[in-house]
């Protein structure tokens, strides 16, 4: 290719690219007619205008088909790039491989990444959502800190929680120092009530077998909730699972003038209790020695429970108003939270 200047062939591409012809970009730059052609044919397969010598690899796809990608992946963000691939004809009738497809969408700021796993909301969960979040995202600080969040969790021996992380060499996979072994259903847990309010937090309670809402009434709202509540005046938060709704339920916390705070259906991502869960998981996985039978698991999690650091249940009551905010832009839909 004859010498051009770096802004002369870019100003030719970008003539190019503007739909003129390579007569006319050749005249208006006044540069010979096929060096212009030559330097279209050298950014068709390598996307540069940059000049000999190089040394990166001959391109396979046309800067046409690169756009298409990013388009394309952006319509259905879980569609595989191999897929794409295999529907693609490269230049010089050459096949092309996933890792091309993935270089072009990583260059578009495209990174494939583990997705959000959340619950499935539809239009009418969405509309409720966001219709409890219009109509709390007002409420003042104090509101928020008058209100018991509870909820029930379980805490198995073992679990998988995604975060652990294995240093190895290439081809040790699969060596035993770098295996985590797997137990069936966790190797066993137990079922835990617990409730946080702003400034103090309950004891947890043991939940032995299925939870019905019977068994939710007479050895939770009854014994603890109740007296929980009439003491520091606080209203009542709790989900939409069966066991709470259910009318023996409802009938005895009215019946209690128990005061119970409405909540969206499908919507942990609004409950402060659920990253103090999180928070209790991680004590417990970090906590020396590690459970290895129930009974340890139980003493542990009394004990963990009981060590969280207060201002950490505080901060999240007060991102409350944050929360429905996040809520009512997501337009009812997922949140960070």
């Amino acid at each position: 290719m004859p010498q051009m200047t770096q802004a002369l062939r870019e100003c030719a591409i970008g003539m190019l690219t503007a739909g003129m012809s390579t007569r006319s970009v050749a005249r208006a730059l006044n540069v010979h007619l096929s060096t212009i052609s030559r330097l279209q044919r050298h950014f068709r397969e390598y996307g540069s205008t940059s000049n000999w010598p190089h040394n990166r690899r001959r391109r396979v796809t046309t800067p046409a088909q690169d756009l298409h990608f990013q388009q394309v992946h952006l319509q259905d963000h879980l569609r595989p790039a191999t897929q794409t691939a295999a529907e693609t004809i490269g230049l010089h009738n050459q096949t092309i491989a996933a890792q091309t497809v993935g270089n072009h969408l990583r260059e578009a700021q495209l990174h494939a990444r583990h997705p959000h796993r959340g619950l499935d909301l539809t239009p009418a969960r969405r509309r409720n959502s966001l219709e409890w979040a219009n109509a709390h995202i007002r409420c003042r600080l104090a509101r928020w800190r008058d209100v018991l969040f509870m909820d029930e969790s379980r805490f198995t021996l073992f679990r998988a929680d995604g975060r652990q992380r294995v240093w190895r060499r290439v081809g040790e996979r699969f060596a035993d120092v770098n295996v985590v072994d797997r137990v069936p259903h966790g190797g066993g847990g137990v079922m835990v009530w617990a409730g946080i309010c702003y400034g103090q937090i309950t004891q947890v309670h043991f939940i032995d077998g299925i939870l019905n809402a019977q068994r939710y009434r007479d050895e939770i709202l009854r014994p603890v909730v109740v007296p929980y509540i009439h003491e520091h005046h606080l209203m009542f938060q709790q989900d939409n699972a069966r066991p709470h709704v259910a009318r023996i339920c409802t009938q005895f916390l009215e019946a209690e003038n128990v005061p119970v705070l409405a909540w969206p259906a499908y919507s942990p991502d609004m409950s402060p209790v659920e990253h103090v869960w999180d928070v209790l998981d991680r004590r417990i996985r970090q906590s020396v020695p590690v459970p290895t039978n129930i009974q340890q698991l139980r003493t542990a999690i009394e004990e963990e429970w009981a060590n969280i650091p207060q201002a950490t249940s505080d901060n999240l009551i007060n991102s409350m108003r944050r929360r429905c905010v996040a809520l009512h832009e997501a337009n009812g839909g997922h949140t960070r939270y």
